[in-house]
């Protein structure tokens, strides 16, 4: 083994222990599964989070994964994946250095989320209905961290859950056009993550490690009215940052290029590595957001449709309403339901504490 393979394997083994200080479970050479805050919720409250709101998923049955555990085109200011500079260990973040098979990583989250589960069937007050459900997932999540679309079998990815019977939501930053483009299969739904409302603030904010990044994120804007699949923009909003009168002008702009089925406003999180790059002031409150989404919604036509305080998030779209893809909903509780307005004791209540990780 010569000494630059010795290099390679023992930055990776430092940066993996890291992961697992973060509650990650890794999968192969380069995914990961981490259990969500919403599914330590639905299980212990009964609550589910903004994605059953909207869409009806089940926050216990949700997978929340990762293809792409160290490895991204940006290294935004806002965001909790463990960067170079957070741990003064530098690695090629641009290229994974392997592709471990679709089946074995669809597997192994599935076995993951189940391992996670274990120590609820000892716990009092478990619905043992709901948690033996929860062993059976029905949705997956390919986000948590790193960019997704850096696996090139992202698609047979898809597929993979989609034999198992299971729903999809890819959420990607949009760098990589040609991955979607030519994906094998849509996701039942897909997110392209966005902060910076030009060109300029997209240095500022995404801090790109490769060139051109700003073209190939428009090109994926460009391509979102092509998908048969709903498509979103997620725009994580940061107060001193984004939220500015001009800020929204620009938005709106980037909107009408890609027509996406859904909008989603939701509110920068302060935990994580990003509690070393942002102060806590840059995260906006539930009633922020919603101001923010209604100057939105008037400069593109679309329309606030439902809203989640626990989450800070705002859901904008030209639908009437939003479409079916899990079954949370019930005739209490749906993506019309009013509910107050109170955004400090769900997924933000750490944040607001000064916890910096993100339970």
């Amino acid at each position: 083994m010569s000494q630059e393979q010795r290099i390679q394997i023992d930055t990776f083994t430092l940066l993996n222990k890291e992961l697992e200080k973060q509650r990650y479970h890794l999968i192969g050479g380069h995914s990961a599964y981490k259990k969500c805050h919403w599914t330590h919720e639905a299980l212990t409250s009964g609550r589910y989070c903004y994605k059953g709101k909207f869409y009806g998923i089940e926050s216990h049955r949700c997978v929340q994964m990762t293809t792409s555990s160290l490895w991204c085109w940006f290294r935004c200011v806002h965001c909790w994946r463990l960067e170079p500079e957070d741990v003064g260990i530098e690695w090629d973040e641009t290229k994974m250095p392997m592709m471990d098979d679709p089946d074995f990583i669809a597997e192994k989250s599935i076995e993951e989320h189940r391992r996670s589960l274990s120590g609820y069937f000892g716990r009092e007050g478990i619905d043992r209905k709901m948690l033996n459900d929860a062993t059976k997932p029905k949705h997956v999540a390919i986000s948590l961290t790193g960019e997704p679309t850096l696996y090139d079998r992202i698609g047979e990815l898809i597929r993979e859950y989609h034999k198992r019977g299971m729903t999809t939501f890819l959420v990607t930053s949009g760098v990589r056009p040609d991955v979607l483009a030519s994906l094998d299969e849509e996701p039942t739904q897909l997110f392209v993550s966005l902060q910076a409302p030009n060109e300029r603030k997209h240095k500022l904010i995404n801090r790109s490690i490769v060139a051109n990044s700003w073209n190939l994120f428009m090109k994926t804007l460009s391509i979102l009215p092509s998908f048969s699949s709903p498509t979103v923009l997620r725009l994580t909003l940061m107060k001193g940052m984004n939220m500015g009168e001009e800020d929204v002008k620009d938005f709106a702009k980037l909107v009408e290029i890609a027509q996406p089925t859904y909008i989603e406003a939701k509110a920068y999180m302060h935990v994580g590595p990003s509690t070393l790059r942002l102060t806590r002031d840059a995260m906006p409150r539930h009633d922020e957001v919603r101001q923010f989404s209604r100057k939105l919604a008037e400069l593109t036509g679309y329309r606030v449709l439902s809203e989640h305080p626990p989450s800070r998030i705002v859901l904008l779209s030209r639908l009437e309403r939003p479409f079916k893809i899990g079954e949370a909903w019930t005739p209490e509780w749906n993506w019309k339901t009013p509910e107050n307005n109170d955004d400090m004791n769900g997924e933000y209540k750490s944040a607001e504490s000064g916890c910096t990780e993100a339970e």
